[in-house]
């Protein structure tokens, strides 16, 4: 992807990070109260027995959290920028033999990258906090693009500030300027602890449309 403005591309970081097997972010699938944090966000949109309808997980990585969706009983799409990711994530559907799209795209323009539309869960478990300005405001017109009138979207994310090449964090203004025409219904702290080093926060955000 091309950098909007000057902006660095959405995936570079992450590229390299996959590439170096460095992704300290899979360690929260080890983590029980991080998994009962999501697994509660998610059952607040379950209603009966699944099929639940359809989940989309931006930035899905090696497709940890699709997997648990998928088991779930949501019809799950995972998209990611990274061919490295989207490839350990191939092979971790097929070793839990669960049906989950995945894509290759970017979240800043999920319409061209043909994930498809009328999601009832959008999540993003560290993607939009470490989005330049610009960015944020496209992936917020997007999500609002291929959301279900009833969506829910979950955002993971860090308190803002300057981190090198990590997730600078974004704060509650940003949240809400990217998705104006939805609701911050809900916040809470989240259950892994990110290095030290980067002075990080880290907090489930519930959004919802307004009205």
């Amino acid at each position: 992807m091309v950098g909007r403005k000057g902006e660095r591309p959405v995936s570079v970081p992450y590229k390299l990070f996959y590439r170096l097997g460095f992704t300290p972010w899979e360690d929260a699938e080890g983590i029980p109260d991080f998994v009962a944090e999501l697994s509660a966000l998610l059952e607040r949109e379950e209603s009966g027995d699944a099929p639940h309808g359809s989940a989309l997980d931006l930035g899905c990585g090696s497709g940890i959290w699709s997997v648990l969706m998928a088991k779930r009983g949501w019809a799950v799409t995972g998209v990611d920028y990274s061919e490295k990711a989207l490839d350990r994530a191939r092979e971790r559907v097929r070793s839990e033999n669960d049906d989950v799209k995945l894509v290759r795209g970017d979240v800043t323009a999920l319409r061209e990258s043909g994930v498809g539309s009328g999601f009832r869960i959008v999540l993003d478990t560290g993607t939009f906090h470490g989005l330049g300005a610009e960015q944020r405001m496209a992936m917020g017109r997007e999500v609002d693009a291929i959301a279900a009138d009833d969506a829910a979207v979950f955002l993971l994310a860090w308190n803002p500030r300057w981190r090198g090449p990590f997730p600078r964090g974004v704060s509650h203004e940003e949240i809400r300027g990217a998705f104006p025409g939805w609701k911050l219904t809900d916040e809470g702290e989240s259950s892994y602890p990110p290095p030290s080093f980067l002075r990080a926060e880290e907090h489930w955000y519930s959004l919802h449309r307004a009205g």
